[in-house]
């Protein structure tokens, strides 16, 4: 991924056309294949996660469907369904399934780690060739780009591919969050495009994208730090020998 080894950074910056497009084809497949494994991992994680986050909420709402009195409703509020992420998945799995309980979500996880992460990889290696090109142009007293430019560019790459990668794939995450955080207790029979269908008719299309601008701040510089400390221990790590 254009890593700095003591030569250009750049993939093939002097390349054919066609041969940075079969790079940055094979950027994106590799991408996608590790978000497509991650997707195991991840998702019953980020369910267990989501159930965490609103059981409070979950158990509050469900008490005053059926109570009768104020009191019974304040005497539940502090109710939690599960002390904790291992008796979260435990209990989930037990009373709903593995599959039906505890990886609830995942076809939409797919679909959303699959494509980003390989969409991820290709932009910023796209980007940063780019950058670390036209750093290499503006300063010809040194043939080979330092590692500030370097830096530099991995630093604006994996913001920006960051940054972008959300934009896309923000209304899947917006659908997966609603699916694992609906009732358990119903089996799930509706598909993701169904849920997604339900948030538009409920809030508008602007429901897919709620909560996207403070997304996009975080994601920015979180990914602009993450390429040019890899790159920063790499070296150092290299030096050492």
């Amino acid at each position: 991924l254009g890593l700095p080894t003591g030569k250009s950074s750049a993939v093939g910056s002097e390349d054919r056309p066609e041969q940075q497009t079969a790079n940055t084809l094979k950027v994106f497949v590799c991408g996608s294949a590790a978000g497509m494994m991650q997707s195991f991992v991840i998702c019953p994680m980020e369910h267990i996660k989501c159930r965490l986050q609103v059981q409070q909420s979950v158990a509050v709402a469900a008490t005053a469907a059926t109570a009768k009195t104020t009191a019974t409703i304040a005497s539940t509020q502090q109710r939690q369904l599960y002390k904790g992420p291992f008796d979260a998945g435990i209990s989930i799995t037990k009373n709903h399934g593995f599959f039906n309980g505890f990886y609830r979500g995942m076809g939409v996880t797919l679909l959303r780690e699959t494509p980003s992460f390989g969409l991820y990889f290709a932009v910023y290696d796209t980007i940063k060739n780019r950058v670390v090109s036209f750093l290499h142009k503006e300063d010809e007293r040194h043939p080979i780009p330092s590692h500030a430019h370097a830096w530099a560019a991995s630093a604006l790459a994996g913001g920006l591919s960051g940054a972008l990668t959300w934009m896309i794939i923000y209304p899947l995450d917006v659908i997966k969050s609603r699916i694992q955080t609906g009732p358990l207790e119903r089996e799930l029979r509706r598909g993701m495009w169904t849920v997604g269908r339900d948030i538009v008719e409920e809030k508008g299309w602007r429901g897919l994208f709620r909560g996207l601008g403070i997304t996009l701040v975080r994601a920015f510089p979180v990914n602009a730090i993450i390429f040019p400390v890899y790159e920063f221990v790499l070296i150092e790590l290299g030096n050492g020998d």
